[in-house]
């Protein structure tokens, strides 16, 4: 009787309004362990006591579809979902329960006076002239420079995961491919809301054709996967379903230009199953002049921030005082995403949006390296990675941007031309010796020094330590590399650490985080 008051309790108990906001109030995620199937949900008393109890109306797989071990449980009504979580937790047969946590998407559109297309998109070749905004004459990422390289291999497939597309407009004929709607299950992955044609507009807009707007890559294909929603939100369900269902319907690149507040496994797997079988995900940072949001939290996603027309970081947006680039330990790049003109999602001549927001900033980069994917389709998400650091311009901010690695610029602003021009685009050597070095112990806790191996032997390097704030804290110059080169690190404060490894003799740079506790 106990027992039936307790879960009685749960499940008419309701979420309160700020949490609805935060995830489903009828829904929680687990995963099964390693030694349990779904029959656990049928044949075992106690998870069967639960569900009943709980009025579970349904359980349905999600993710890796070759393992069948995730679940989306959907309830009656409402629960306590924390209560909730604590109860299936109990028994033990689950790797993990989570909520069904909320994201929306991280741009936000307006409205400006007619002018001619081309001029109004600074982003590609910034001559100091737009007048929407103070601008700088070179804030820009080369794209028509790294045209005359490529523009874009057919084959090359990039995954939308958004509001949806206009998937018959015509600067996209003849490049989509089969997507999915996520947010209502069905096959019309159309965009109702606007947020992701714009997006997919900015990396692949046809250019050249006389109509509308150029997109960084004018050749490759666009597959849809709707994980937003009319109301402007997607549960990460959908959008753990999106990853997995582009990796395994040939996606070479993913951008997400979503993002939510809260931590999930359920997440995080499905960015290391893309990363694990060799797709990018690349993701918008957030708007709200703080953390890091997520997926572009994760290690194995490219963070994205945003930049204005003068080079310096969107800090507010136009649209709102309060707003901002999101930062922090985990940001990678920045790229334009202020004032950036597009397409809509309900007109094929209407050509009068902006947006503005770190959504506008990571298609960017998606473009980009749907580019590189087109000089070199063999690049891996840790080599293209490696060389969008190496090649993207450092301070060229305000005096936020430090030497090297900051929380504010990240590795600096993606120039287009650099990345595709860059040797280490089929370098095998680079990789080689990128894949061998290693940093440890990482953290550094009680040692008074840490140690690089995987040099090249009789090699030599300079290293250079960096703070998050890119300050310079301790730098060696022309060591010879030895099986193991040891750094005191003694004097250091606790903290995050960037290693700058600069091999002399064949002119690679590498570079590793450190935390120093």
């Amino acid at each position: 009787m106990k027992l039936f008051t307790i879960f009685f309790m749960i499940c008419m108990t309701t979420i309160c309004g700020a949490q609805q906001n935060k995830f489903s109030t009828n829904e929680i995620v687990v995963e099964l362990k390693a030694d349990y199937s779904s029959r656990i949900f049928l044949n075992d008393n106690r998870v069967q006591k639960i569900n009943d109890s709980l009025n579970l109306q349904s359980f349905t797989a999600i993710g890796n579809m070759k393992e069948m071990r995730t679940y989306v449980l959907k309830f009656g009504n409402d629960v306590d979902v924390k209560s909730v979580i604590k109860v299936y937790k109990n028994t033990n047969v689950f790797r993990y329960v989570e909520p069904n946590f909320i994201g929306k998407g991280l741009g936000v559109r307006q409205t400006a006076a007619n002018d001619q297309y081309y001029s109004r998109q600074w982003y590609h070749n910034n001559n100091s002239t737009f007048t929407e905004s103070p601008s700088t004459n070179d804030a820009d990422i080369d794209t028509d420079l790294a045209w005359d390289i490529t523009l874009g291999d057919p084959n090359i497939i990039v995954a939308i995961l958004d509001t949806g597309v206009k998937l018959d407009h015509p600067e996209f004929a003849g490049r989509i491919v089969p997507g999915y709607d996520f947010a209502y299950s069905d096959t019309d992955p159309s965009d109702d809301d606007g947020h992701g044609t714009c997006v997919a507009a900015i990396a692949l807009a046809k250019g050249n054709n006389s109509i509308g707007y150029a997109g960084i890559n004018w050749n490759s294909k666009i597959m849809s996967c709707k994980v937003i929603n009319n109301n402007g939100y997607g549960y990460y369900t959908w959008w753990a379903s999106a990853i997995y269902y582009a990796v395994e319907n040939g996606a070479d690149v993913i951008n997400m230009s979503v993002g939510g507040e809260d931590y999930s496994t359920l997440l995080e797997d499905a960015v290391n199953y893309a990363y694990n079988n060799g797709v990018c995900i690349v993701a918008a940072t957030g708007n709200g002049n703080t953390f890091v949001n997520f997926p572009a939290y994760f290690t194995n996603v490219i963070a994205v921030g945003s930049t204005n027309p003068d080079d310096t970081r969107s800090n507010p947006f136009p649209w709102n005082v309060n707003s901002g680039s999101n930062y922090g330990p985990e940001l990678d790049l920045v790229a334009p995403g202020s004032f950036i003109y597009t397409l809509s999602h309900n007109s094929d001549t209407d050509y009068e949006g902006y947006w503005s927001g770190t959504s506008q900033a990571a298609p960017m980069v998606a473009g980009v390296i749907s580019l590189m994917l087109s000089v070199n389709p063999a690049l891996t998400p840790t080599q293209i990675r490696q060389i969008l650091e190496q090649t993207s311009e450092d301070q060229v901010g305000d005096a936020f941007d430090t030497p090297g690695w900051d929380q504010y610029y990240g590795h600096g602003r993606i120039n287009a031309f650099a990345a595709l021009s860059s040797p280490l685009l089929s370098n095998t050597k680079y990789y080689t010796e990128s894949t061998n070095i290693k940093v440890f112990p990482n953290p550094v806790t009680s040692e008074n020094s840490f140690a690089i191996s995987g040099l090249n032997s009789n090699n030599r390097y300079d290293i250079k330590i960096t703070s998050l704030e890119g300050k310079v804290v301790k730098e060696l110059k022309n060591k010879l590399a030895d099986e193991v080169l040891k750094i005191e690190v003694g004097g250091m404060h606790s903290g995050i650490y960037f290693v700058n490894i600069a091999n002399l003799d064949n002119k690679l740079v590498f570079n590793k985080k450190i935390i120093k506790n």
